[in-house]
């Protein structure tokens, strides 16, 4: 009966092996069966795109053979606007979000912003006569793989936030020098340390956490060191009043009275990057409260007095600086050292009192342009620069962007004992790494000069 059994029990294990490896086998054959459906239907759906694409040169040709003026379109839809006949100085040109004028023999340059611009819809192939513009002034988070030489030096002219870019925008977040210097919400020293009884010497308030700066790690070992009122989302020890828990209240006048408070603002970047500034840094100057900073590493270039901001070195350890704020938060002459500036409403940073002065663009400022207008009519103007030079039988001028036009170096993360990290910590640094290849790619398909698939891409991404 044992030998029965074992038999028995040896063809069932038989059968199951059997029955395993057919259901392998037919897995397999669905899947090629499906990697083969999704080729044909990506090979029809491109078909249809380039027929689409087609239809719409037609439509192009036939509806906007009268334009008199170069053509302008906003590849990524930025402005919204169908139409606009723009005006820069003595030319003109017409701008547009409509890409039917992709064909029209007037156009002369696509606009593309950054964290818009995307594999999936490029003007496709691209005309001798064809420009290319890049409007990127936010985090390089956003689109990591414009940040690389092939990619960025594919473009013509630019816009970013980079001090060597065609327009610079290093400064896109402070108004002037009035707002800078003003001491509307600057408070007496001897009321914040009468403060000081309920409030913690230092503010924090970010809700965009674990961004590739690294900048919460950072915080967090700080905060084992020093009080710190933390009021967004990350590292949250402190609730705000219900009316400015909303992103949109951090320009209200309640939320600034509220950080005016504080002796220190904690102001650290999303990623760290030269000239890459944002509202985190001229919030504080502008309250009359000192930000301590950790960003562009190059920020010296950008302040307004050699001591009006704690610049953090991230080679040393937070306690360090814990200590430092602390001495400063007992010693009222050596904290307003830092505050000198603000109370003379003085500039002494030759750089910076230039760069407001010298501009072509404003800051919530209605007797100025916006720099995004300033940025249509360098393309426009230089559009025209090269009609004029056919004209007059010239070789055209050439612009080319540069690798420093829009350069970061790879995300680093702090070296503190965690007892928890996150997987979005742990991201960006294979983000990075990732988007080079994805900038190689994506030049040789430019390279190309042809319309390509997604599937093509991501083929060329993975080559060696």
């Amino acid at each position: 009966m044992d030998g029965v059994f074992n038999m028995r029990r040896i063809s069932v294990k038989k059968l199951c092996s059997f029955c395993l490896c057919a259901c392998a086998f037919a897995f397999l054959v669905m899947t090629f069966q499906v990697i083969e459906l999704l080729g044909q239907f990506e090979q029809t759906e491109h078909r249809q795109q380039i027929k689409r694409f087609e239809d719409i040169k037609v439509q192009a040709n036939a509806h906007v053979s009268d334009v008199q003026y170069p053509v302008i379109v906003w590849w990524s839809p930025l402005t919204g606007e169908l139409g606009r006949l723009g005006e820069c100085g003595h030319n003109r040109c017409f701008f547009t979000v409509n890409k039917s004028y992709y064909s029209h023999p007037q156009t002369k340059a696509f606009l593309f912003y950054g964290t818009d611009f995307s594999i999936e819809s490029l003007p496709l192939p691209r005309h001798k006569q064809h420009q290319w513009a890049l409007f990127h002034e936010e985090s390089p988070k956003n689109n990591y793989k414009l940040f690389h030489k092939p990619l960025i030096t594919q473009f013509n002219h630019t816009a970013t936030f980079s001090r060597h870019s065609h327009l610079p925008l290093t400064t896109q977040h402070l108004e002037d020098i009035n707002t800078l210097t003003a001491q509307t919400h600057l408070l007496p020293l001897s009321y914040k340390n009468h403060l000081r009884q309920t409030l913690a010497p230092v503010v924090y308030v970010q809700s965009d956490c674990d961004p590739p700066s690294d900048r919460d790690t950072y915080i967090r070992e700080l905060m084992q060191h020093i009080q710190v009122d933390s009021y967004g989302q990350c590292l949250h020890n402190k609730d705000l009043p219900p009316h400015l828990r909303d992103s949109t209240a951090m320009d209200d006048q309640d939320f600034y009275k509220i950080l005016a408070q504080y002796k220190f603002i904690l102001a650290f970047e999303n990623a760290v990057c030269d000239d890459y500034i944002t509202e985190k840094l001229w919030r504080p100057l502008k309250l009359g409260v000192v930000p301590v900073y950790y960003g562009a590493p190059n920020i010296h270039m950008w302040l307004p007095d050699n001591q009006s901001a704690i610049v953090v070195n991230p080679n040393e350890p937070p306690k360090k600086l814990a200590q430092y704020l602390k001495r400063l938060d007992k010693n009222d002459w050596e904290y307003l050292k830092y505050l000198e500036w603000k109370h003379k409403r003085e500039i002494t940073n030759i750089n910076l009192l230039k760069e407001l002065k010298e501009r072509p663009w404003g800051v919530q400022d209605i007797t100025q342009d916006n720099f995004i207008d300033v940025f249509e009519c360098m393309v426009c103007s230089r559009v025209w620069e090269n009609i004029h030079r056919q004209e007059e039988k010239l070789p055209p001028k050439v612009w080319r962007a540069e690798e420093s036009h829009l350069t970061c170096p790879p995300p680093k993360l702090f070296d503190f004992a965690l007892s928890s990290s996150s997987s979005l910590r742990q991201m960006w640094g294979a983000s990075y790494e990732q988007s080079k290849r994805e900038a190689r790619a994506l030049a040789q398909m430019l390279h190309t000069n042809t319309n390509f698939t997604i599937t093509q891409f991501w083929r060329e991404v993975f080559t060696d």
